[in-house]
């Protein structure tokens, strides 16, 4: 059985493989092409690129080891920040479009100037180095239960899979394997369903298996802490790079804000079938780690066909998530730090080679920096929290409030940046809350104070198109 795990998972990624060599070659000629796929996504696949890239090893693994701790109720307040935020995101995928950036610190440089877009590409960079890491670890619990290989083999092995994918055909290879990738999960989380619950006697069996503490709303969990698992998954989609980005690869303003109907559906679809699945495997397996709950019970848990469906989508789903969120960041050092702090623009014909350079190093870096966090949930909620706190408040001030002002905004930002790393690294995390309930209040109340108490400053240069047409 595991060599049908191996030769399956296998074929996928050399699919993969293919496919971003395939783009590299046609598709890919200017740094446009690779940043944003030349702008001409369209509806179906830009929907599938954003779930996948929301649905990586921060569900399969993360999400699945707190369903596995604290049951499927308080995953359901665990995962409701993402179908509230992409609500939102309707009202803001079309004027995201329109702008025509690459990058989040692009389109704030236009309300706040130069100060504002590198700064938040610093932290932003702290951010998501964070998340694409934790897409290593996760690849690399797959290709273990898969093929018996060690963890930090499979990790590594993962590692290098993004790093090419990403440095070979950008978003257009980005955007397709998503496309893929977001079909198989579906189905085979779908088709998986009903073998999960008949393996655990039902609905009844399944709640028969379940701890007190697992059947509760709250999972256990004091309201603080839960707000703490809310909070940062809300904030993050919310200001998450890659969304924007993705609404500046559509056709059209239009296809973008369209976009976002079928994102919501789809991630309440998965979402809710990873809690069943999870919930099962806490009945079938209760002595795994946790954050292996999802891929055990595909593993061991499934009929081989659908199991390995199952992985092998787990494995694509890590994979392009991991990707973009390399590729993402790869942009904030090549356009707002090396090219925004620049007097003169890179020449065209070296800026696609700078791209896949930097690539490479903030990927072996983002591997780095894995070893050093004790589990997926736990730089997951680093990762998060680093962003929303100290970038999604500023975002959203510049698309729905003109009172706000460079220094407020510089303020919100650094404030919660380091709000959030002394919080979890300096007092080690008190109490057991996740730092989001310390560094987003301290970002929020900067953000306020200090725009009220100072005034707009005009730009030397406003260009013709604002955030807040």
């Amino acid at each position: 059985m595991s060599n049908v795990y191996i030769v399956v998972v296998v074929l996928y990624l050399l699919l993969m493989i293919g496919m971003g060599i395939y783009y590299a070659k046609r598709e890919v000629r200017t740094s446009e092409d690779f940043m944003v796929a030349g702008r001409r996504l369209p509806r179906i696949v830009l929907i599938g690129t954003l779930l996948a890239t929301w649905v990586g090893s921060g569900t399969v693994v993360g999400g699945a080891s707190f369903i596995y701790q604290y049951g499927p109720f308080a995953s359901i307040i665990y995962f409701a920040g993402a179908p509230i935020g992409i609500f939102i995101l309707y009202f803001i995928a079309d004027k995201a479009r329109s702008l025509s950036k690459y990058t989040i610190p692009e389109m704030l440089e236009i309300k706040f100037g130069k100060n504002t877009r590198t700064i938040s590409a610093l932290f932003i960079l702290l951010a998501y180095v964070g998340i694409t890491s934790y897409q290593f670890i996760g690849g690399g619990y797959v290709l273990h239960l898969t093929t018996g290989m060690s963890v930090e083999l499979g990790t590594l092995l993962t590692a290098a899979v993004v790093i090419f994918l990403a440095t070979t055909g950008g978003m257009f290879s980005v955007a397709y394997t998503d496309f893929l990738s977001s079909f198989l999960i579906v189905v085979g989380f779908i088709i998986g369903i009903p073998f999960a619950l008949s393996a655990v006697g039902g609905f009844e069996g399944l709640t028969a298996g379940l701890a007190d503490h697992q059947l509760a709303w709250d999972g256990g969990l004091t309201i603080p802490q839960l707000l703490g698992f809310f909070l940062p998954t809300f904030l993050l989609i919310l200001g998450d790079q890659n969304m924007y980005q993705r609404f500046s690869s559509a056709k059209s303003p239009e296809v973008a804000k369209k976009s976002t109907m079928g994102f919501l559906a789809g991630d309440l679809l998965i979402m809710g079938l990873a809690i069943l699945l999870a919930t099962c495997s806490i009945v079938l397996f209760p002595n795994i780690p946790p954050d292996t709950a999802i891929l055990e019970l595909a593993a061991s848990g499934l009929p081989i066909g659908i199991g390995s469906l199952i992985l092998a989508a787990s494995v694509a789903f890590i994979i392009t998530t991991g990707n973009s969120y390399l590729l993402s960041s790869a942009g904030n050092l090549v356009y707002d730090l090396i090219q925004g702090l620049k007097k003169k623009k890179i020449d065209e014909s070296k800026i696609l080679g700078l791209n896949r350079y930097i690539v490479i190093l903030l990927g072996i870096f983002a591997y780095s920096l894995g070893q050093f966090f004790p589990s997926v949930l736990a730089i997951q909620m680093y990762s998060y929290t680093m962003y929303g706190a100290a970038i999604t408040p500023t975002i959203l001030a510049s698309f729905l409030w003109k009172r706000a002002t460079t220094a407020g905004v510089l303020s919100s930002i650094i404030i919660g940046g380091f709000a959030t790393i002394f919080w979890e690294i300096g007092l080690q995390k008190p109490m057991d809350w996740n730092s989001v309930l310390f560094s987003l209040p301290l970002s929020l109340l900067a953000l306020t104070v200090v725009s009220l108490m100072t005034k707009p400053k005009k730009l030397d240069v406003q260009p013709a198109t604002t955030i807040n047409q």
